[in-house]
């Protein structure tokens, strides 16, 4: 997802918006303190945010359930499959 930012592109898609992955579970057991662990989470979202603009036309959001709790913030058209 870093590597989207600042290149746009006419469909996205976006996998693997999984508990557990997004964020990844590695990175929040290796949080310091609680500072650090509020940082890894503002990161991970904001680089979801920038692979989910990418997108000029389509954008296509996969998980599995349970899925990563930022789609929550997408409000209700996100579809359980």
């Amino acid at each position: 997802m870093s590597l989207a930012k600042g290149l746009e592109f006419r469909a996205v898609a976006v996998m693997a918006c999984d508990e557990g992955v997004l964020p990844l579970d590695e990175r929040i057991a290796d949080a310091a303190d609680e500072a650090e662990l509020d940082d890894i989470y503002e990161t991970e979202r904001r680089l979801l945010y920038v692979a989910c603009t990418r997108a000029r036309e389509h954008l296509l959001l996969t998980g599995v359930i349970p899925v990563s709790e930022y789609l929550a913030d997408l409000g209700s058209n996100t579809q359980a499959a």
